[in-house]
């Protein structure tokens, strides 16, 4: 048996940084979800906030969505569509579901941009959460034929003050040669209203995003290789929705900080809240593996200039305050000691699960079977609730939850451990009165270590 708590992280922090600004720091609240989620897009309706996202690494059958009531507890919800099942055509190809953009239009209905392959699909419903439906008669909005020698992904909408919609989509291939397009939109947020233009900004590959601030038109976007250290974001701007755009003499405007473990941010999207202008951004999970797609949603401010340009964006992992102090009071994980039948390394320990940083989680070693993970309260105390935060929300863990007084004799909470769940928080609603409680992870044939991203109880 390994046994370890919080105290274990000063151990590992270097002497260059202070304990609060490392991307292990508890309480850090960059990023926002647990689990890797790329090329996300905000929705604020009806008092709650919606983040629809990448399924890292590379996509899924499907979209990730995130819904909170303050922008600091979520909760994954599935959605119908899209599907990879549901949005094929000769032009799909292998790739999976990837960089959604959701806008509520003039109509007051939601739209939905989505990319499946090297092609654009649209749909629509009545709420962020669904039903959603196809809304271009079960084909793409933009094939991947659409322009030859270019990408048909990342297509952002826009709706302008006057209610009029664009839209904004296009890269390279093998990362370069990216051009940006885009396309005025008639009522139905679908039929495009003329001919679509070619916008490229300098240095422009992918990702656009179109924000409006006193007047002027800011076209963000992405540039570099998103499995390097060469992803950042940079932006143009412009007097009209459809250009021309000139890049901004001190763009980039967000790039990689090595130093703090920062590494290729992009993909974004800009909102304001409570007076102020955030950007909403993937980069990668640390520690940072190069080519592959772990990547990981962030908020941090933007501020601009006296002279309307936007001032270099500080990557945090504290967070901007709004984001910051997601732990409700009355956790009793806060301060227990978390054991584990193994961990994978020191960085992936059994106290990461009570660190309250979703930057960190709890592996199993690899191979290894029969693995648990199990918190010691400290002394015998009344609970109601757990909440458990997997690494992966969209994938089936198998499972049970144990509780005991003397970490001898032990009594069943819940037991999943035949079918599994999916979803985060997964939330177990019992009373008992006990000291430990324990996760048993049910061993299945192929199947990946069990790895646990934040566990609270109360």
């Amino acid at each position: 048996m390994i046994r370890c708590s919080t105290l274990l992280l000063c151990v590992l922090l270097p002497l260059s940084l202070s304990a609060a600004e490392r991307w292990d720091a508890p309480h850090a609240a960059n990023p926002i979800l647990p689990g890797y989620y790329a090329d996300p897009s905000l929705v604020q309706y009806d008092g709650k906030y919606y983040i629809y996202a990448t399924l890292d690494p590379w996509g899924g059958k499907t979209l990730g969505c995130w819904e909170s009531p303050d922008f600091k507890q979520w909760t994954y919800r599935e959605l119908n569509w899209p599907t990879k099942a549901a949005c094929t055509s000769p032009t799909s190809g292998g790739s999976m579901v990837w960089a959604p953009s959701v806008v509520r239009g003039v109509d007051g209905k939601f739209h939905m941009y989505v990319s499946v392959g090297s092609e654009v699909w649209t749909g629509i419903a009545d709420h962020p959460l669904g039903p959603w439906r196809d809304a271009h008669e079960g084909k793409p909005l933009i094939p991947g034929n659409y322009k030859p020698g270019y990408h048909m992904i990342d297509a952002e909408a826009f709706v302008d003050d006057d209610g009029a919609a664009y839209l904004y989509w296009g890269s390279g291939w093998d990362w370069k040669n990216g051009r940006c397009f885009a396309v005025k939109l008639k009522a139905d947020m679908v039929t495009f209203d003329g001919e679509s233009k070619d916008v490229t900004p300098g240095n422009y590959f992918e990702g656009p995003f179109m924000f409006k601030r006193d007047g002027r038109y800011y076209l963000s976007y992405s540039q570099g290789v998103t499995i390097r250290d060469t992803y950042q974001v940079h932006y143009a701007t412009g007097e009209s929705p459809l250009g021309p755009f000139t890049e901004a003499a001190n763009s980039p405007m967000l790039v990689t900080d090595k130093a703090r473990d920062i590494i290729s941010p992009g993909h974004h999207a800009l909102f304001n809240h409570d007076g102020h202008t955030y950007i909403l951004y993937h980069r990668h999970s640390v520690p940072y593996v190069p080519e592959q797609a772990f990547r990981q949603t962030c908020v941090d401010e933007v501020k601009f200039t006296s002279d309307g340009l936007i001032a270099k964006v500080i990557p945090t992992h504290r967070g901007p305050p709004f984001v910051q102090g997601r732990e409700p009071s009355g956790n009793l994980a806060e301060g227990a000691v978390a054991t584990a039948s193994s961990e994978l390394d020191a960085l992936h320990s059994a106290a990461r699960v009570i660190d309250d940083n979703y930057a960190t989680h709890w592996t199993a070693a690899a191979g290894s079977t029969n693995n648990w993970l199990q918190l010691d309260l400290g002394a015998a105390k009344k609970i109601s609730r757990a909440e458990i935060r997997f690494e992966y929300a969209w994938k089936k863990y198998a499972f049970a939850l144990e509780t005991s007084s003397d970490g001898k004799n032990w009594s069943m909470l819940a037991d999943h451990r035949t079918a599994g769940v999916s979803g985060s928080p997964q939330i177990v609603s019992a009373t008992a009165e006990c000291r430990y409680l324990r996760l048993s992870f049910q061993d299945t044939a192929g199947g990946e270590a069990p790895a646990v991203v934040e566990w609270a109880v109360y």
